[in-house]
């Protein structure tokens, strides 16, 4: 090799990636890890303690998590996701696995809390969610790494938004009944709920055809009276498809479903347009579908009914309720601390599908109100995230899917949230991260992964030599991208 040779350039990396180190994600997940771990100790004090009776374990066993195993696999799996987003070598969010990965813990340390029958074929209820939460965790790193560009959703979004409402037809004819709402579709041996894919594919379908649409729904108007209307022919085709998922939904009586649709759609409208008018309309519309439907639906008569007084029928439709009232009564400011809450009664929870639709409800037994006010907190980190990427996309239709997605997190938590609260009338939709259950937590795992890959910033661009020269290695590179 001659001389000349040996001073030329370096070769490119293989596959033209370049590891890029993402100190601020290595330094959340080192937090999250330590936040999970002592909550596994906690609990594990705690369950050794009840178990120990008048005797006392030694401290070597007394401070040990509560299962090493769970804990190490789940940790580990976190670590291996944000390697694997070192070495693709991407610009990309660095605060969403973090976010994730608290939320899916707290969700682990709830379930090893639990009763194990509740579910699980796995050898129990947490055994069973770490599953589901290992396919999560690779799912956002997947879709992290590999989609790097967005075509494939833009260009088909009518067939992803037909390809939904099959789904929903088949649940509504093959699909199994649970608790009188026909949710689940079985495919084999796959078992899921339809409707949690479908809210990704209605944000990819609305954020298509919004970004295609905005200057006129922007710009023209229709008036009606005192009203100004969105341009009916440009709306027509998206509502008409909104109409339809949401009518297939209601009569499978999937209505937090129902609600998630809605008011996503509603608050896509109002971040497109920016009119006050059509948030109105919706409302009205939306009020005035309820009052229908407490007519026609003896689901949602109920759901109301036990919304305003559950204490009319304490023992029957309104246990849940009060149940999950006591219990954030009983957890006060601080909590009872992991594994103190309400022992069970009869070897069961005292709160009917607590693992499910009343997560936040023994959280805040447990941890208190500053507990739940963390964990809400971490959902408004989430969605903060999800906007910022929405500014700062290049073009309309990543910045509407970057806020339709985040939204979709965001508004599922505040159902389910102000459920357990009473806030709002139950419905049937979990908790993101927390609940138990796989289609959900798959569903918002694509949700995160693609929600990073939108953030991708593209390559960094290197200084001038001049400025290199000037600042040297550890000076400020000129046109950074921001």
């Amino acid at each position: 090799m001659t001389a000349g040779a040996a001073a030329g350039p370096r070769p490119a990396p293989l596959w033209g990636i370049r590891p890029r180190l993402r100190g601020r994600e290595l330094g959340l997940l080192a937090i999250v890890g330590a936040a999970i771990t002592v909550g596994s100790v906690a609990l594990g004090a705690t369950q050794r303690l009840a178990a120990a009776g008048d005797g006392t374990p030694s401290p070597a066993t007394l401070f040990a998590p509560a299962d090493v195993a769970i804990l190490a696999t789940y940790l580990g799996a976190l670590l291996v996701a944000h390697l694997l987003l070192v070495l693709a070598g991407r610009r990309t969010d660095q605060v969403l696995l973090p976010a994730v990965g608290l939320l899916g813990g707290i969700g682990l340390l709830l379930m090893e809390r639990l009763p194990q029958s509740l579910a699980g074929n796995l050898g129990g209820l947490a055994r069973t969610q770490l599953v589901w939460l290992l396919i999560g965790v690779a799912i956002v790193a997947a879709l992290a790494v590999a989609v790097r560009n967005d075509a494939w959703l833009r260009r088909y979004k009518y067939t992803w938004a037909a390809a939904g409402v099959t789904l929903l037809l088949l649940t509504f004819v093959f699909g199994r009944d649970v608790n009188g709402a026909r949710l689940s579709l079985q495919i084999g041996p796959l078992t899921g709920q339809p409707s949690e894919l479908l809210k990704v594919i209605l944000v990819v379908f609305l954020a298509g055809y919004l970004s295609e649409n905005r200057p006129l729904l922007v710009e023209e108007s229709t008036r009606v009276g005192p009203l100004r209307l969105p341009p009916l022919p440009y709306l027509a085709p998206m509502v008409a498809m909104l109409a339809i998922a949401l009518g297939i939904v209601v009569v499978e009586r999937d209505l937090g479903a129902a609600m998630l649709f809605f008011l996503v759609f509603l608050l896509l409208l109002y971040v497109v347009t920016a009119r006050v008018s059509y948030v109105a309309i919706g409302v009205a519309a939306f009020l005035a579908g309820g009052a229908v439907l407490y007519e026609l639906f003896g689901v949602v008569r109920d759901r109301v009914n036990i919304w305003l007084d559950p204490f009319a029928d304490a023992a029957g439709s309104g246990y849940q309720v009060i149940q999950a009232l006591h219990a954030f009564a009983r957890g006060g400011i601080l909590g009872t601390g992991l594994g103190n809450g309400l022992p069970t009664i009869g070897g069961r929870p005292p709160i009917p599908a607590l693992h499910t639709d009343f997560p936040l409800a023994a959280l805040g037994e447990e941890l208190g109100l500053v507990g739940v006010l963390a964990i809400l907190g971490v959902y408004l980190v989430l969605i903060e995230r999800g906007l910022r990427i929405a500014a700062a996309a290049e073009d309309e239709f990543r910045a509407i899917l970057a806020a339709g997605l985040s939204l979709v997190i965001g508004v599922q938590a505040f159902i389910i949230a102000a459920g357990n609260l009473k806030l709002i009338p139950l419905t049937g939709i979990t908790l993101p991260f927390i609940s138990y259950g796989g289609s959900s937590l798959l569903a918002n795992s694509v949700i995160v992964g693609l929600l990073i890959a939108l953030s991708d910033r593209g390559r960094e661009i290197k200084p001038p030599p001049a400025a290199r020269r000037r600042f040297g290695r550890s000076g400020p590179l000129l046109g950074r991208a921001p």
